[in-house]
């Protein structure tokens, strides 16, 4: 590693300069010669079948050119509509379905048209189930007439093996997962110290920049559409909007935008809507959410209610642990619950189990992936849980992980091996970093750690020469978070050349070589490998081309300052675009270089980071305050310092925002009550206390340089380091966020038992 020049540098992210001068360009930007403008009526009601909709009301609107219900759109029969956002078919199942698309010369237009429709519709209010235990009761009303069974697209952020819980499931469970070993009962005789929790967390917004925005864009000649999207899937979503649409593949090219963050929800949400309509209407269908439509039906991340039971010998050794883990996905089948069970019993080797999870459907909108979907519920229970036991031991905590934290090889829940990881060795980091080591009792000091399993993926990428030295690789990834950077880096490393004689670039759906959706830390060790792979392959071109110019093996030269040289002869060499220009010129003698690398899906490379945190609280007000942060992660190999720092200072931000203040709100009939950025508080400036960010290197097998995914890990322990701390000050909450009524609640103690009748 001593030797690189390129990779483990800090440099500038090559998209940089284009966001911070305003000149990138985003799919709200577009506009497109006869583009009409959506919006869409939202049902007011959780539950209701939509009794007339009076199209003349909103078609009156001066600019209004069409009123679009479902049986107006081209959806296939045997599709599945369960991802997308759709047009309610005859009955509403949450507060925000739409009802109907309103679509206009201008946005105005299509607002207008939409206040009229609203005024002129009518429903029949049905019972709605809004309590994810109450939805499970026999004779609650059925949520999904069709059932549910899948974890749509939180369960392709990570590749966990699930065993499904046989026998019949609670009413409404979207699904049902258990997790067994040994015998949990006898585990628990066994223990001579039990401890046990219960934690509840939030519906929480990822509150990116950018609301979800399509322009759809259809062929009047051949049938299909060309989709513009904010996405982070561009390949899943050409599957997807043909699988709705009934159209071949080929038919569907989707261009994926710059994305104005993510964090999981920009997958698939409204492609398949806009699509429909531009197809329906003839004409290009611009579709944006406005703030208050996307935190009310985007594909936030669910809330959850989790119990977890410890027990352990004196000595600290684990000998059992049960959990149950309940999440409230809303009206359409998915959810976290899956890896969530896995990661709750998959940190500490307990050599007894037994893990439920169900996801169970209500009234609510549908959720979807937040930045290591079920990844922080799980981490608050399993690490508040073993601080509990940590105390009831009378252990240091970090000390007791030590001693029961898993390792390569030990068996998750589902019984797979985990893959070589650094649990261990951030946890060794964190007991020695001086926010931690020189720690006073009582002092407000709590640490979590918490990992990711990694998503895998097969990828694509190919790399061309220019005849000016400079290299093109093209990719089918979005880059979300600076991975066109370490890509870059990559390239320039394996070719020789410094970065700036590297671009990448990324293509349509039409034209780019394959790649996986840029979620669930994969992008760097898959599409990042592939790209290595075609620079290898490019750089083998450019030398067999150059050992024939300058008359000398392959295995002589070198790439060094521009040039192919002989190692040792400096004055003998061929320039990078000679070379290029005598395999890409009228008439050359050998064939054009482009490289190309393709990988199967990758073994696992999980990532690990722990959090220690110092709060202080207002016993008067109950407010919290960060006073000091780390964050200690493994990343493998950090292609870029600067970036993986970036991914854990974000991690931070967000984790924060999940420990103390973010939640969506609903009243008891279903409406959203924090509906804009003016209601949902998300962490700023001033919440955050200086962040210490320690990268812990322990290298992946199968990534690029030994590199691993960054981008989940950072976000996964900070909750439960804060609920750590206020527990350190003898303040125990276990429902997040941590509001100040909460904590002031917990800080008087329990409420003294009512007085029983005599």
């Amino acid at each position: 590693m001593s030797e690189l020049s390129s990779v483990g540098q800090r440099i500038r992210r090559v998209d940089g300069r284009e966001k911070v001068t305003a000149s990138a360009r985003y799919t709200e930007d577009l506009s497109v010669p006869g583009m009409l403008y959506a919006r869409l009526l939202l049902s007011p009601h959780p539950h209701a079948r939509i009794v007339r909709i009076d199209r003349a009301a909103a078609r009156a609107v001066s600019g209004v050119v069409a009123v679009l219900l479902a049986e107006d759109l081209p959806i296939a029969d045997d599709a599945d509509r369960e991802e997308h956002l759709l047009l309610a078919e005859g009955e509403t199942r949450y507060t925000g379905h739409p009802v109907a698309a309103v679509l206009a010369e201008s946005e105005q237009a299509a607002a207008d048209g939409v206040d009229a429709l609203a005024g002129a519709a009518e429903y029949e209010v049905l019972p709605a189930v809004l309590d994810p235990e109450a939805a499970m009761r026999p004779g609650a009303p059925l949520v999904h007439p069709e059932g549910g069974d899948g974890d749509a697209q939180e369960g392709q952020h990570a590749a966990v093996a699930v065993q499904k819980a046989k026998g019949p499931r609670p009413r409404n469970s979207a699904n049902a997962t258990r997790f067994a070993r040994g015998d949990v009962e006898a585990g628990f005789r066994e223990a001579e110290v039990v401890v046990e929790g219960a934690y509840t967390t939030e519906r929480v917004y990822q509150a990116y920049l950018e609301p979800h925005a399509t322009v759809a864009v259809p062929d009047l000649i051949g049938g299909g559409v060309t989709v513009y999207t904010s996405t982070q899937a561009m390949f899943y979503v050409r599957q997807s909007v043909s699988d709705l649409l009934g159209l071949p593949e080929q038919q569907v090219r989707v261009v994926a935008m710059t994305i104005g963050g993510g964090f999981g929800s920009k997958i698939l949400l409204t492609q398949g809507l806009t699509a429909a309509l531009a197809l329906a209407a003839r004409r290009p269908v611009r579709l944006v959410l406005p703030r208050r439509e996307d935190v009310l039906v985007a594909n936030v991340a669910p809330a959850s209610r989790i119990t977890v039971r410890l027990g352990a010998k004196r000595d600290g050794t684990l000998t059992a642990l049960s959990a149950r883990l309940v999440f409230d996905v809303g009206a359409a089948p998915g959810g976290s619950s899956s890896i969530a069970g896995v990661l709750v019993g998959g940190y500490y080797n307990a050599p007894h189990l037994f893990i439920e999870g169900i996801d169970v459907m209500t009234h609510k909108p549908p959720i979807g992936a937040y930045r290591a979907p079920g990844a922080p519920q799980a981490t608050l229970a399993i690490e508040a849980t073993m601080d509990k036991l940590a105390r009831a031991l009378g252990r240091d905590p970090l000390e007791l992980r030590l001693q029961n934290a898993s390792a390569e090889g030990d068996p998750l829940p589902n019984g797979r091996p985990w893959a070589r990881m650094g649990l261990r060795a951030v946890l060794e980091q964190m007991r020695e970093h001086p926010l931690w080591r020189e720690r006073d009792a009582g002092e407000g000091v709590g640490a979590a750690v918490g990992g990711w399993p990694g998503a895998i993926e097969s990828a694509s990428a190919v790399c061309r020469a220019n005849t000016d030295g400079t290299f093109q690789v093209v990719v089918g990834a979005v880059d979300l978070t600076g991975t066109y950077t370490a890509m870059t880096q990559i390239a320039a490393e394996v070719l020789g050349v410094p970065p700036d004689r590297v671009r990448v670039v990324g293509a349509d759906s039409d034209q780019a070589p394959y790649a996986g959706m840029s979620a669930g830390s994969r992008t760097t060790l898959t599409v990042g490998s592939a790209v290595r792979l075609a620079a290898e392959d490019a750089r083998r071109q450019i030398l067999a081309i150059a050992a024939k110019e300058l008359e000398a093996g392959e295995e002589d030269l070198e790439i060094a300052d521009g040039q192919v040289r002989v190692r040792g002869v400096p004055a003998k060499g061929i320039d990078l675009e000679d070379v290029a220009i005598k395999s890409m010129r009228f008439g050359a003698k050998y064939p054009p270089i482009f490289g190309r690398g393709s990988i199967p899906s990758p073994k696992q490379s999980p990532g690990f980071a722990g959090h220690i945190v110092k709060v202080e609280v207002d016993r008067e007000t109950g407010g919290v305050r960060m006073l000091r942060h780390a964050v200690i992660q493994d990343v493998g190999f950090a292609i870029n310092p600067a970036a993986v720092e970036g991914q854990m200072f974000g991690g931070a931000a967000q984790a924060a925002g999940w420990a103390m203040l973010e939640g969506l709100v609903y009243d008891e009939g279903g409406a959203l009550l924090s509906g804009t950025l003016a209601d949902y508080a998300i962490a700023r400036a001033t919440t955050m206390a200086p962040i210490d960010a320690v990268l812990v290197q322990v290298p992946s097998i199968d990534g690029p340089f030994g590199a691993k995914g960054v981008g989940e890990p950072p976000i996964i322990a900070g909750a439960a380091a804060v609920v750590n701390a206020l527990a350190d000050l003898g303040v125990e909450v276990g429902t997040l966020p941590l509001t100040p009524p909460r904590v002031l609640d917990a800080s008087r103690g329990p409420k003294p038992a009512a007085p029983q009748p005599s």
